[in-house]
C-alpha cells in the first residue's frame, strides 16, 4: 500500500486545534515548543485559546502549520504513520514540505509568518475579496470573457465543481454578478469568502520579490531533494528537487493559482491510501469529486477510527 498525506490551508484554523494532541503526545508538545521558540509567540495559547489573532493571516499561517506538524509528528511517533508522498492546499504546501523534511520546522514557521505579514500588507484591509463559484464542472468552463477588464483572477482550482475568484473587492463583486448571469438555469452558488486579503491574485505580485529574498536566505538550510515527494500548487506536478525551482515555485505561488485539481489527480494516481491531517477536512470533499475516498484525521478521537490496525 502506498500512502499520501495532505494538509488543508488557511480557513481550516479554529480555536483549540491540536490541543488534544498536545495533551496526549510528547511529540506534539515538542513541536509547539520549537515553534514558539522560533517565532517568539506562545503557540499553544494562540492555537488553543479564543485569540483574535488566529484569524489574522500573519498569525494564522504559523499557527496552522504548527498545529498540523504537531499532529503529523504525533501520528508518526505514536502510530507509525508514514507517507510516500505529500500535498498541501495553499499554506498547506508549506506543511507538506516541512513534513517531508524539506523545510525545518523552525524555518517553516518563520517563513510563513513573514509570508502572512507580507500578504496582509500587500492590499489594504477591505479592498480585496475572494468568492467561491460552485457548479457542476465549472472548472471546464472558460471564464475569460467573464473576467475581462476586471482585476480578478482564478485564485484556486479546488475541484471540478469549485473555483475561487480573487482580486479587487468591487471587481470580484462584478465578476460574481456576471457568473450568476452566465449560469442562469444551472444549479450554482457564488459564495463570498471571509478572508482578509485576495490571496493567489495579481494583487499579491508586489510582495513576491521580498518573499523570494526570504526563501533565498533560508536556502542553505533547506533540503530540496526531498521535495520530489511533494506536489507543487503552482505546477500541479511534484517538485523537481532543485533549490532554484523550489524557491521559484513557492514565490510564484503567492500570486499564482492553486491548481489543486492537478495536485489531487497526481496524488490519487500515486497512492492507494490518502489521509488528510488538520483541524478541519475541506480536502476530503474535493477528492470525493474525483471519486477518491480520503480518511480525515481531525483530532485524537479520529485517530483510532481512521488509522489501520
Amino acid at each position: 500500500m502506498t500512502t499520501a498525506i495532505v494538509f488543508p490551508g488557511q480557513g481550516s484554523q479554529k480555536p483549540g486545534m491540536a490541543r488534544d494532541f498536545h495533551t496526549r503526545y510528547a511529540a506534539a508538545r515538542a513541536v509547539f515548543a520549537e515553534a514558539s521558540e522560533a517565532t517568539g509567540l506562545d503557540m499553544a495559547a494562540l492555537c488553543f485559546e479564543e485569540d483574535p489573532r488566529l484569524d489574522q493571516t500573519e498569525f494564522t499561517q504559523p499557527a496552522l502549520l504548527t498545529a498540523e506538524i504537531a499532529m503529523i509528528r504525533a501520528l508518526q511517533a505514536e502510530h507509525g504513520l508514514t507517507a510516500d508522498c505529500y500535498g498541501g492546499h495553499s499554506l498547506g504546501e508549506y506543511t507538506a514540505l516541512c513534513a517531508a523534511g524539506v523545510i525545518p520546522l523552525a524555518i517553516a514557521v518563520k517563513l510563513v509568518r513573514t509570508r502572512g505579514a507580507l500578504m496582509q500588507q500587500a492590499v489594504p484591509l477591505g479592498t480585496g475579496a475572494m468568492a467561491a463559484v460552485i457548479a457542476d464542472q465549472i472548472a471546464d468552463r472558460d471564464l475569460t470573457p467573464v473576467l475581462a477588464g476586471l482585476q480578478v483572477d482564478i485564485g484556486n482550482r479546488n475541484s471540478p465543481n469549485q473555483l475561487v475568484l480573487s482580486g479587487a473587492a468591487a471587481d470580484v463583486e462584478r465578476a460574481s454578478a456576471r457568473i450568476v448571469e452566465l449560469l442562469a438555469g444551472v444549479e450554482h452558488q457564488v459564495v463570498a469568502l471571509n478572508v482578509s486579503a485576495p490571496f493567489h491574485s495579481r494583487l499579491m505580485r508586489g510582495i513576491e520579490p521580498a518573499f523570494r529574498a526570504e526563501l533565498e536566505a533560508a536556502g542553505p538550510k533547506l533540503n530540496p531533494s526531498r521535495a520530489t515527494t511533494v506536489t507543487s500548487n503552482l505546477t500541479g506536478a511534484f517538485h523537481t528537487g532543485q533549490l532554484p525551482a523550489l524557491i521559484d515555485g513557492l514565490t510564484k505561488q503567492i500570486s499564482g493559482a492553486v491548481d489543486w485539481i492537478s495536485n489531487m489527480k497526481l496524488l490519487a494516481a500515486s497512492a492507494t491510501q490518502i489521509y488528510e491531517v488538520g483541524p478541519n477536512r475541506p480536502l476530503r470533499g474535493f477528492f470525493k469529486t474525483l471519486g477518491r475516498d480520503v480518511t480525515s484525521i481531525l483530532n485524537v478521537k479520529s485517530v483510532e477510527k481512521g488509522l489501520p490496525a
